[in-house]
């Protein structure tokens, strides 16, 4: 398929909208009066930090709603005032955050339900509005919701469309696809529909099995076997890995997708030598900026003297995950709470996701004395919902 030529088509519809339906200034408006924070507001003019009794509470620099998020969360409330009466779907969470989601369930605003990872659109008619949300639907839907004849709205994150643009560059130039990222997340899924020939590594262990593959140290059965899931339709290792691009999720780890990108320039090196280099490898930067500022902030953080840290953001938010793992790396004592309501206050509790693992409930979890926690949170949460886990920890040090 043709995806920038079909792009262009959908671009040129009148029943497809990404721009929005109000100014700029109204939707930051509408979005302070839902989740903006005084108390944040005041915490950022104190030099990222807030002091109560024994309590001391260090924010990260950067944390919270990035302007992708920012933007498809006004799109889709804006979606609700301009057809108030027409039947609104999206095809997934509009961010990985539940309070935001749950918003838009109280809208009426209806999600397209999955069994098995296999979306179902059969309720979806002709002439209802479907948004897309900020990491993207996959160029399939996007086609049949078009030939339904749907309206749609489209708050794909630009940061993702840049990806999307980079692997249809490596389609374009016969170059497979490497993409760093998760293979069933949402965002990877759409990006893979706009590749041609790709492969999906999780992290930089997967890249150096498949480095090794490329250097003739691997099995091909093997490798068939374990990219099952995650490679394009007859993918063979032993023609697709001649010609590399590199690509990425946009909410992966910065360090690592950098240290991919490397290795896998190294090995074509070696493979190719310098003189027929760009003939096997491709280069582009699609790191978020967001992504990286609030990583880069996190970093900072777990440098200061730390007893805890507290994380927040969905438990299916990869950039949350990552900010996870960050402390997890200082050996910083952590907590991964996706809502306020994680936290008890009359029994000193915290219902938690340690890294790869199920919920957890502890109980004392703050301790006695004068304590220091960090605070940080993933991109799709709001300032409103920091305030309300600060809140809580503040009434908590006062018993």
């Amino acid at each position: 398929m043709d995806t920038q030529a079909f792009k262009r088509s959908l671009h040129h519809s009148d029943r497809y909208n990404r721009r929005g339906f109000g100014s700029p200034a109204k939707r930051a408006q509408a979005l302070e009066e839902v989740y903006q924070s005084g108390l944040i507001g005041n915490i950022r003019d104190n030099g990222y930090l807030l002091e109560h009794g024994r309590l001391r509470v260090k924010l990260a620099q950067a944390f919270g709603f990035c302007w992708g998020v920012e933007r498809a969360v006004a799109m889709a409330y804006e979606t609700r005032k301009h057809y108030p009466n027409e039947n609104i779907w999206i095809t997934n969470e509009i961010i990985h955050n539940p309070s935001v989601n749950d918003h838009l369930r109280q809208m009426n605003v209806r999600f397209i339900s999955a069994e098995k990872g296999i979306k179902d659109f059969s309720s979806v008619e002709k002439g209802d509005v479907v948004i897309l949300p900020a990491f993207g639907a996959t160029v399939q839907e996007m086609q049949l919701l078009h030939e339904r004849g749907c309206h749609i709205i489209d708050t794909t994150c630009p940061w993702v469309s840049k990806v999307w643009h980079t692997v249809e560059k490596h389609k374009k130039h016969t170059f497979t696809s490497i993409i760093h990222g998760k293979y069933k997340h949402e965002e990877t899924l759409a990006t893979s529909s706009f590749a041609g020939t790709y492969l999906v590594v999780l992290d930089l262990e997967e890249a150096e099995y498949v480095a090794d593959f490329i250097l003739g140290k691997g099995d091909r059965n093997e490798f068939l076997d374990r990219f099952s899931k995650a490679s394009s339709p007859g993918f063979d290792p032993d023609i697709d890995l001649q010609r590399l691009g590199v690509a990425n999720q946009t909410t992966m780890l910065k360090s690592e997708t950098e240290e991919i990108g490397r290795m896998f320039e190294r090995t074509m090196l070696t493979k190719y030598g310098p003189a027929d280099l760009n003939n096997h490898f491709l280069a582009f930067n699609t790191i978020c900026d967001a992504t990286e500022e609030r990583q880069d902030a996190m970093f900072s953080l777990v440098d200061e003297p730390l007893d805890m840290l507290v994380v927040i953001g969905g438990f299916n938010s990869s950039n949350t995950t990552h900010l996870q793992e960050i402390a997890i790396s200082r050996g910083i004592r952590s907590f991964h709470i996706d809502t306020p309501e994680r936290i008890g206050e009359f029994d000193n509790s915290i219902t938690h996701k340690p890294l790869g693992e199920d919920l957890i409930r502890e109980i004392d979890f703050l301790p006695t004395g004068n304590i220091s926690v960090g605070i940080t949170s993933g991109a799709s949460t709001p300032d409103r919902v920091v305030e309300h886990v600060i809140r809580k920890l503040i009434k908590l040090s006062e018993y």
